[in-house]
């Protein structure tokens, strides 16, 4: 009988202001692959949900804990890992990389951020994992505000503007986009303004998670185009 081993991926996608979308990655101590960049995982242990599994993983490898992870696609053809058939489950993961600073340990040697644009040789079968992320990303955002996740509590519109076009990969219509966005009411005015250029500094907005679930769940359908 065959032994198969079950392990988790994290795709972990980090947006810097006014930047390309960033990816996590970690580079591998032991082999396979040692030296080579990866995504943050590893194998499941005999008492631990997946969940449990990749949330260890990822603070042991890079140590982060991700503002929002979900379980992304599972991947497993034979081959994929040269040393035993692995099945891995892939998590989608966000964060904020202002609210958190990268320590590798366990099997990472180092653990950096790269432009999704600027991506290194990968490990695995890593860059296809990446792709149906990426995928995964740019149609949930247009129908669930996730990607508030990726910026700070405080942010001016231009930031949540600049946020969706790096994400989706094109321009959008400005003003349609603030129009839809603020007919939602799902964004707070603060009393506080943020300087860009030499234009007038902009108001800051927080997003209300409270009310986007009360809405949520009386049937509210969030979706930008």
């Amino acid at each position: 009988m065959q032994d198969i081993k079950v392990a988790v991926d994290a795709v972990i996608f980090g947006y810097f202001d006014k930047q390309d979308l960033q990816l996590l990655l970690i580079k591998r101590k032991i082999d396979p692959f040692k030296g080579g960049w990866a995504l943050p995982g590893g194998l499941v242990l005999d008492d631990e949900n997946l969940d449990d599994a990749v949330k260890r993983e990822l603070y042991e490898e890079a140590g982060i804990k991700p503002d929002f992870l979900e379980q992304l696609y599972t991947f497993g053809n034979v081959g994929r890992d040269p040393r035993n058939r692995v099945v891995s489950v892939a998590y989608l993961g966000l964060v904020n990389p202002s609210y958190h600073e990268l320590f590798a340990d366990s099997d990472a040697e180092d653990a950096q951020w790269f432009s999704v644009h600027k991506l290194p040789s990968l490990a695995f079968d890593h860059k296809s994992i990446i792709d149906i992320a990426l995928n995964r990303l740019r149609t949930k955002l247009q129908y669930q505000p996730i990607g508030f996740n990726l910026l700070n509590e405080e942010f001016p519109f231009s930031d949540l503007e600049n946020l969706y076009r790096t994400i989706v990969g094109r321009e959008i219509d400005r003003r349609n986009f603030r129009k839809k966005i603020m007919s939602y009411g799902l964004l707070n005015e603060t009393n506080n303004v943020k300087k860009e250029g030499s234009g007038r500094p902009g108001k800051l907005f927080t997003f209300n998670k409270e009310k986007y679930e009360e809405l949520e769940k009386e049937g509210f359908y969030f979706e930008i185009k």
